[in-house]
């Protein structure tokens, strides 16, 4: 059977969640309009987005700290962090030129994530991976190497003839990313730089909505969500739950800061609907 005949069940709750983000949509757009000064809000979004991604990866760098390296000031912290925070704003700043359906694409994105920071970077791996919790118990084997160009090939041809909703298809694309684990490292941000990108291509709003933020603030249930859907030969309905979820969250998060013109970059949880599987 093909990795991609059948990755998920319908669950009914979905036509709500989407049509709520639907409208919250028509919101962010008012809101926009709205706004003294949109580009800076934009701009704020995409730093939490940055900040949140990495930090998901274990970057260490404050928000603040994000801001000033985006905007060129010095930085007492790790080289690596650093870099990997410059990195990322490269990588997203480029995202309206990325084709989320291209294998080359992908590879180019990767490559600017990580460049200088891990081996193959921008090309898949050649050695075997595996998640490995504290205590040494593997939670999920990455695909065998030699198929991992095949099945991305086959994963972004699925994805671009997908007649599902974007909101469902990016979130599949996002789940099978961290399933077959087609890098050696950087694999997380990949996933949702590309579960971004396929939403943009969607609705451009998607470019700068703080998803990334939601799922840090909520990082326990992302990778809970992720092993849930691993389970009972990999069903991925409950990480597509949790997504929408943090998509719809992200919004509401745009729209509070847009209309209060404001943004508080402190390092808080925000709350993520968890829709429950029966």
């Amino acid at each position: 059977m093909s990795l991609f005949t059948k990755m998920y069940s319908e669950d009914p709750k979905w036509y709500e969640l989407i049509g709520n983000i639907h409208a919250l949509l028509e919101r962010v757009k008012i809101s926009e309009e709205q706004s003294s000064d949109v580009l800076h809000l934009r701009k704020l979004s995409r730093i939490l987005s940055i900040h949140a991604s990495t930090a998901i990866e274990g970057n260490r760098l404050t928000v603040s700290q994000v801001t000033d390296v985006i905007n060129g000031k010095p930085v007492w912290g790790p080289p690596k962090d650093i870099k990997e925070v410059q990195n990322a704003w490269q990588a997203y700043n480029r995202m309206e030129a990325y084709d989320p359906w291209s294998v080359r694409d992908l590879l180019g994105a990767h490559a600017a994530l990580t460049e200088a920071l891990v081996d193959e970077s921008g090309q898949f791996r050649t050695v075997g991976v595996a998640v490995v919790r504290n205590d040494g118990v593997v939670l999920h084997q990455g695909s065998p190497a030699k198929d991992v160009p095949a099945l991305v090939a086959q994963l972004l041809e699925w994805g671009q003839e997908s007649s599902a909703h974007p909101l469902i298809t990016s979130s599949v694309v996002h789940y099978m990313l961290e399933y077959i684990h087609p890098f050696r490292d950087g694999n997380g941000r990949i996933g949702r730089l590309w579960q971004s990108l396929i939403l943009c291509r969607w609705n451009p709003l998607f470019a700068w909505m703080p998803i990334e933020t939601l799922v840090h603030y909520n990082q326990m249930y992302y990778y809970k969500a992720l092993q849930d859907s691993h389970k009972d030969g990999r069903d991925c309905r409950p990480f597509i739950n949790f997504m929408l979820g943090a998509i719809g969250n992200s919004l509401y998060k745009y729209i509070d800061v847009a209309t209060e013109t404001k943004w508080d970059t402190e390092d808080r949880p925000i709350p993520c609907v968890q829709e429950s599987v029966p």
